[in-house]
């Protein structure tokens, strides 16, 4: 690793402490470095607030090294006024004589005009240092801005054997269908935490009865979002506490309530696009789908999905309802416990 790679890969560390604060912007760090030092750094930290350009240069105690001195960023810095002033203009007004930069930001209010800004004020602009990671760590800002749809994260847990619940034909309140261990368990609500928004069908409503929530680490609530294109489920459930945002998908009606959203969507029209649209209008950029079979399978089929993150437990079912089936080889497998995660990229 040289020193550039040295320092951006610095930058990308600031930058994921703005995971769960900054969405729908994107999550960048900056350092400013004299004469192999750093002397200023920052990150964005909440979403309407400064950005990490503006932190770091505020950071710096002798604002007169500015104009002898690298800023390094993981993302093009934006030229335009948003929620807050554009970050080119005041690496110019500090006479900054060099930036480099991890990877072009291809919103299209951005996408390339800082960098055209920077140069034509005479910055010296090197691009495309650890690029592959700087995209990867804002992949969920990519993918909402060039695909025009959250990024979508397959979740689920499966037996040794290859079944993902017992079969609930049954009914026996007795059998524990819980697959995986704490450890596992607390992960999950990591993720969650992570992400904007989470989303099941009707049956994992009416047979698991979740409550979709962050408990087990201290992070905000994702808007939960229901599948239940009947309204059929009972208001009894978890998903009705009004706790935190919920939003019902269904064909019969648009309706408000205090964080409780039913919203319409037609039978006639492919339902999978028709669910990722409004959550692209409510700017919601990520989401976990953490639905039964079904629900999983036809995001497979369609392949609409980005992410899969899939828990093997140490636990057989004699017989149930099998796992949905990725056709593909995990990028990684850990071992948490008794618990096995694979986790798989869609190219």
């Amino acid at each position: 690793m040289n020193k550039d790679e040295k320092y951006l890969n610095h930058c990308l560390l600031l930058a994921k402490k703005g995971i769960r604060n900054v969405a729908p912007n994107p999550m960048v760090g900056c350092i400013i470095v004299h004469q192999n030092k750093i002397i200023g750094e920052g990150y964005h930290q909440k979403y309407g607030e400064a950005h990490a350009e503006v932190n770091a240069i505020h950071s710096v105690k002798d604002k007169s090294l500015l104009k002898k001195s690298t800023l390094y960023v993981n993302l093009e810095p934006c030229s335009h006024f948003g929620k807050t002033p554009p970050c080119t203009g005041l690496i110019i007004k500090h006479l900054i004589p060099k930036i480099v930069i991890g990877c072009v930001d291809t919103f299209s209010e951005v996408s390339g005009k800082g960098i055209t800004k920077l140069q034509d004020s005479g910055t010296e602009v090197v691009i495309g240092v650890l690029e592959k990671k700087s995209q990867q760590l804002n992949k969920r800002f990519f993918t909402f801005h060039n695909k025009k749809r959250p990024y979508i994260i397959l979740k689920w847990a499966q037996t040794i054997n290859g079944f993902i619940d017992i079969n609930r034909e049954y009914k026996n309140p007795t059998i524990d269908n819980w697959i995986t261990n704490a450890y596992s368990k607390k992960l999950v609500h990591q993720w969650r935490s992570e992400e904007q928004a989470i989303l099941i069908g009707t049956n994992t409503a009416l047979n698991d009865n979740p409550q979709l929530t962050v408990r087990e680490v201290e992070g905000k609530n994702p808007l939960r979002v229901v599948l239940d294109l009947n309204l059929r489920l009972p208001k009894n459930l978890n998903i009705f506490d009004k706790s935190t945002p919920t939003l019902i998908i269904n064909a019969q009606k648009n309706e408000l309530d205090i964080n409780l959203e039913y919203a319409k969507v037609s039978k006639d029209l492919p339902l999978l696009n028709q669910i990722l649209e409004e959550l692209y209008k409510r700017k919601i950029q990520s989401i976990i789908v953490e639905g039964g079979a079904q629900l999983l399978n036809s995001f497979i089929a369609e392949n609409l999905w980005d992410e899969a993150k899939i828990f093997i437990g140490e636990k057989e079912f004699k017989e149930g309802l099998k796992a949905p089936i990725i056709d593909k080889e995990p990028i990684n497998s850990l071992q948490f416990d008794s618990d096995i995660l694979n986790t798989y990229l869609n190219d």
